[in-house]
């Protein structure tokens, strides 16, 4: 038999070499790696690109995606170490590098993986206080890394991040904390109070002290200047007095009229000065008081005369 002119045989021969040509070539896309398999045995696997196998002794095992894959960890409820129940949930992050072992040595990956990491998951965070809970998610993420990692690396795995999301408390652990928080806050903001209360009754204290200590200051400056000024119109008057007891020694009527004349001037100050009572008979003209003031000179000198006269006639 022939068919358009070519024996039979020959045309199927021909479609035999392309039926096998086109069963053993194999491409694997990037991010993928295939397992082949010969009467059920694996035998080699295959990276990204071309390839050609044996048709009908060889055949592909598994198609396993290479790249880093997310899973996500459904919530679950969690006894913490001082008994508080908790709901949790996470994600994982992990990367297929055997694709043999992650093929053969594991049923089901994804569901191997979920389990494992649900239990430890429950394991790390039970060895926890609610307070270790809510303030260490970095140390329960690396604690859960180091665990599920060691554990999956059997598969082929290598678990390259595990993130807690979310960590429920109780509603009334919550509102517990919320008032704890508050009363905390309350403390501060009364400490903060306190403190500054203090620090200006503190500025205040050393404020009237600084103004006491130059109040003193002053005082005693004023003192002294005071001193110093008597001190000095004492030492005046005493030099008008030794003037004046000179030019009296001397026989000088002008000084004696000068001392007398002060004198009766401060005198009569002090008499004006006075709140009693008093009935003063005194010249209304100034010549009456230079006249007055004359004949007590006058006076004086006659005294002065009889005495020398006295002295005279004494043996």
């Amino acid at each position: 038999m022939e068919i358009l002119g070519f024996p039979i045989f020959a045309v199927a021969f021909v479609l035999l070499v392309i039926y096998l040509f086109f069963a053993g070539v194999k491409t694997v896309p990037q991010g993928y790696n295939l397992t082949v398999e010969r009467f059920g045995r694996y035998t080699k696997t295959l990276q990204p690109g071309f390839h050609l196998i044996v048709p009908f002794f060889d055949k592909i095992g598994a198609k396993m995606n290479m790249k880093e894959q997310v899973l996500d960890i459904p919530s679950q409820e969690v006894i913490t170490k001082d008994n508080a129940m908790v709901t949790a949930n996470g994600v994982v992050f992990f990367q297929v590098i055997d694709a043999a072992r992650a093929t053969y040595e594991v049923n089901d990956l994804v569901l191997a993986i979920l389990n494992l990491t649900m239990t430890n998951l429950r394991t790390v965070m039970g060895s926890m206080d609610l307070d270790q809970l809510l303030s260490l998610r970095d140390q329960i993420n690396a604690k859960l890394l180091d665990v599920v990692d060691d554990a999956t690396q059997p598969w082929g795995i290598k678990v390259t991040r595990i993130e807690i999301k979310d960590i429920e408390p109780p509603r009334d652990i919550v509102e517990a904390m919320a008032k704890q928080m508050k009363a905390e806050r309350i403390k501060r903001a009364n400490i903060l109070e306190a403190e500054g209360d203090r620090a200006s009754e503190i500025l205040r204290a050393e404020g009237e002290k600084q103004s006491v200590i130059l109040e003193a200051e002053g005082r005693h400056e004023a003192a002294y200047r005071d001193a110093e000024g008597r001190e000095r119109e004492a030492e005046a008057e005493a030099k008008a007095t030794e003037v004046v007891s000179t030019a009296i020694s001397n026989g000088d009527p002008q000084a004696i009229n000068y001392f007398i004349a002060q004198k009766y001037i401060e005198t009569l100050g002090q008499f004006a000065n006075s709140r009693n009572e008093k009935l003063v008979f005194m010249p209304l003209e100034a010549s009456g008081v230079i006249g007055a003031l004359g004949g007590m000179t006058e006076m004086l000198k006659n005294i002065g005369g009889k005495s020398d006269e006295k002295s005279k006639h004494l043996p």
